[in-house]
């Protein structure tokens, strides 16, 4: 067994957001995450961690100014288009998108089975990131 196949999650998405502590919370108002760390002075949120399940997305606020701020762009820069964005496994697909319908999330991609198996939809947050959701899960697939 590989050393990456002993840890939980290997991949982990980071996103920046102009609003952090507000989009902490609609976050896991909205899609059901749940604060795991959050190191903030003020406004600004430095890190944070949010958790789903055995997967988790880690988060900070938006700036051009330091090194990392430098290289990554805000939807709202670049169109509204994105090169990558979480993809995240829940159980109950028809739920989870009840749930980030209501709290506001912009439906991209309304929820339908997949023709890979599961089914799932694509969203927006309040800040324009995109996201998949669905109940396929690949390490469960049958080969």
């Amino acid at each position: 067994m590989s050393h990456a196949a002993e840890i939980a999650s290997t991949v982990i998405p980071c996103l920046r957001y102009r609003d952090a502590l507000k989009m902490i919370d609609w976050l896991c108002a909205a899609f059901g995450f749940e604060k795991h760390a959050v190191y903030a002075d003020g406004d600004t949120v430095h890190h944070a961690q949010l958790s789903f399940g055995n997967g988790m997305v880690m988060l900070g606020s938006a700036d051009n100014a330091s090194e990392w701020g430098k290289q990554v762009a805000q939807p709202d820069e670049v169109g509204m288009r994105e090169t990558q964005s979480p993809c995240v496994v829940v159980r109950d697909a028809d739920a989870h998108y009840a749930r980030a319908k209501a709290a506001g999330a912009e439906i991209v991609i309304d929820i339908a089975d997949q023709d890979y198996g599961g089914r799932g939809y694509s969203c927006r947050d309040p800040e324009g990131h995109l996201w998949w959701f669905g109940s396929y899960d690949p390490w469960k697939a049958e080969a």
